[in-house]
């Protein structure tokens, strides 16, 4: 199996406006020393809370952003070194679809020449084939050819999600980016989206990497998981070891957050230290919300290091969270 990506020391750092005219600009580390690689074949799942940096992370892999260090790979090929036509010509083989299918489309131009778009800006085409191509994407994601005379207006979220996914399969890309392409969306239409997204996988032989913060997503499309937090990737394993294991105290926090059917079920009470978002320098940034802290934590920053095979963790304490029962 070939890899598809490869991130290696990916630092992805913002400077903040200042807050007197003398005074140094701050900074805030979006993206902190992430490398991953992901196999053609074997979709990846990003998971964290709001501002962990997926986001952040998925725009890098995509060469939307320059990172302040480190870099990505595609295929063997190092995207910021390429020169900006070559880069553009290389898109063909990376999409992105985004979170908000409102607005994400242009409502000024129909949905056929949203989703020609690409094979205009990366593929010589004539107009015919590309309202063949169009047609054919389409049905693919459940459509009809007639809609490509419509305007996103004319579509519900659902709907409009597909169009997204239809304008970034169009190039027959082998990997495809989206960035929470459902959490806008209503649960039932969430699902209509998720299955799609598993039928072309199969249909296309697309590889993801997903962003979510929804657990239960990525356990429904990826094989592999990594878990960010605060710009760091803490645990990172394949899908159902994530699950069935879990190795850092925040994995263990996010499988406690998905909603389960069991009335009867009690959930732990938590605690100040556990809820509370206090920055700790030097050490391990989930100190003031870890239930398994000790000093040590509090002045040695975690490697992300093996814990048994591909599973990966960065805690002092991971051993002894394995051992603990799933939440």
């Amino acid at each position: 199996m070939s890899a598809l990506v490869e991130a290696e020391g990916l630092r992805k750092v913002y400077a903040l406006p200042r807050e007197r005219l003398l005074q140094p600009a701050g900074e805030v580390v979006a993206v902190a020393d992430v490398s991953f690689v992901l196999q053609a074949g074997r979709s990846l799942g990003v998971v964290g809370e709001s501002g962990s940096g997926k986001s952040t992370l998925a725009r890098l892999v995509m060469a939307l952003e320059q990172p302040t260090a480190g870099t990505v790979r595609f295929a063997g090929r190092d995207l910021f070194a390429l020169p900006r036509e070559e880069l553009r010509r290389a898109r063909v083989d990376f999409q992105m679809v985004f979170q908000d299918p409102y607005g994400s489309l242009d409502p000024r131009r129909t949905v056929g020449w949203t989703i020609a778009e690409p094979l205009a800006a990366l593929a010589k085409s004539s107009a015919g084939e590309q309202r063949e191509r169009v047609a054919a994407m389409l049905a693919q994601v459940g459509l009809r050819g007639a809609d490509a005379s419509k305007y996103p207006h004319e579509f519900s979220g659902g709907q409009r999600q597909r169009i997204a996914i239809a304008r970034a399969l169009i190039t027959r890309p082998k990997l495809i980016v989206a960035d929470e392409p459902v959490s806008a969306l209503d649960v039932s239409v969430q699902a209509q989206v998720l299955n799609l997204m598993r039928e072309l996988e199969q249909s296309f032989g697309v590889t993801y990497l997903l962003i979510s913060h929804d657990l239960a997503v990525v356990n429904y499309v990826t094989e592999e998981v990594a878990v960010m937090y605060r710009g760091r990737v803490v645990e990172q394993a394949e899908t159902a070891e994530i699950f069935r294991a879990p190795a850092h105290p925040y994995t263990r926090a996010l499988l406690e957050a998905v909603p389960r059917a069991e009335p009867g079920r009690q959930r732990r009470r938590r605690t100040r230290a556990e809820t509370t978002n206090e920055a700790v320098q030097g050490g391990c940034a989930f100190l003031p919300r870890c239930p398994y802290a000790i000093e040590r934590c509090r002045s040695e920053l975690p490697p992300l290091r093996a814990i048994h095979g591909n599973h990966r963790a960065a805690c002092h304490r991971a051993e002894q969270v394995l051992s603990e029962p799933v939440p």
